[in-house]
């Protein structure tokens, strides 16, 4: 039987139009089909302000960037993310904070949040891991209260919702990715939303150098080139409608995996709240013999993916504090083969096979 891998998403015959049509009409770099696709983007997630660069990484770097974060001073990160979301601080010579996640889920524990503040702590970085959401009532409460700003790592979130409304749009700027393992992909890629004028004006021209027209230049800020391209966008535009179709589809993987959890006691799912609007692109379980079992499934051609490492197992974060609730996530945590064209067949296949392990 064909391997099952731990990810499945397509791209296919529009998308390949799509790109044809912006090579004959010389929609090469970032220009008009870029701009087509940011629109498209805000009205999806009801924001005035899109950014599109090449990489949630980028998009990250980008939004401190713009919140003027700089050496010596200090983002809060939480300590179950990917190493992304850390490193953007640490290029601009800012301290990453490290906290503790909660218990049940790999979320930022606000408890922790006021007492990893200083007087230095010029951002709170929470991270919407998985499409769950960060207590982003309280987390905007204790930022206003100490006069911080907050950045949404919102990479794994796209159309994820708490009662405020979408994951990504409630701070200073929300950042996401268009990677491969994401509900829409351009292959590589990312952008930024805000709300505030002032703020995408800083990003926009941030993209191109700090230049706002590179024909008759002037030099009004620092930038760079983080600019995406026409041949990304084409991707993107029609990755977008078939928007609902896939989180649709990774509800559905995610409920039926979610059903047979009781009859697999050796795994324990974690939750994401699909009724609160919570989108699941993954599915995430916990395993006491994770290393055993990822072999077992490999035996049956199942590809299962274990978690990245917590953060401040990475030396250079110089760290000495304990975080046992990240350690359970980094030491159990596993993917079981999911992604918006994963076919429920395959699901069912996974499922029979995590049956044989408890015989």
């Amino acid at each position: 039987m064909p391997e099952i891998s731990w990810w499945r998403t397509s791209f296919g015959e529009d998308e390949i139009r799509r790109i044809s049509d912006a090579i004959a009409h010389e929609h090469i770099s970032q220009g008009p089909v870029t701009a087509e696709f940011e629109r498209k983007l805000a009205d999806v997630l009801g924001v005035p302000y899109v950014i599109a660069t090449t990489s949630g990484s980028m998009a990250l770097l980008m939004a401190l960037l713009a919140a003027r974060v700089g050496p010596g001073d200090e983002v809060i990160v939480p300590n179950r993310t990917w190493i992304a979301t850390a490193h953007a601080p640490i290029l601009l010579g800012a301290k990453v904070v490290l906290t503790d996640v909660e218990a049940d889920r790999p979320i930022i524990d606000t408890s922790q949040i006021e007492q990893k503040i200083t007087p230095r702590t010029k951002v709170i970085m929470p991270v919407h891991l998985n499409g769950r959401s960060a207590n982003m009532e309280r987390i905007n409460r204790i930022a206003a209260a100490h006069n911080v700003l907050v950045i949404e790592d919102a990479a794994q979130a796209l159309c994820s919702r708490n009662v405020l409304g979408l994951l990504g749009c409630q701070s200073f700027a929300g950042c996401f990715s268009l990677s491969v393992a994401k509900i829409i992909s351009t292959g590589q890629g990312g952008f930024l939303v805000t709300r505030r004028a002032e703020i995408y004006e800083r990003l926009r021209l941030m993209r191109t150098h700090g230049v706002s027209d590179v024909v008759n230049a002037s030099y009004t800020q620092i930038g760079f080139n983080f600019r995406f391209t026409d041949i990304l966008a084409s991707i993107g535009i029609v990755q977008l409608q078939r928007l609902l179709d896939r989180i649709n589809k990774v509800k559905a993987i995610y409920t039926k995996y979610a059903v047979a959890m009781p009859d697999l006691p050796f795994l324990k799912l974690i939750p994401v709240d699909v009724e609160a609007g919570e989108i699941p692109i993954y599915v995430e379980v916990l395993c006491r013999e994770r290393e055993k079992l990822i072999q077992f499934l490999a035996s049956h051609g199942i590809q299962a993916r274990p978690f990245y490492p917590d953060l401040d197992l990475a030396g250079y974060f110089g760290s000495a504090t304990e975080f046992p609730n990240s350690r359970a996530f980094s030491r159990q945590g596993l993917f079981l083969p999911c992604g918006p064209e994963q076919p429920l067949e395959n699901v069912e296949r996974v499922l029979e096979t995590l049956y044989l392990y408890t015989k």
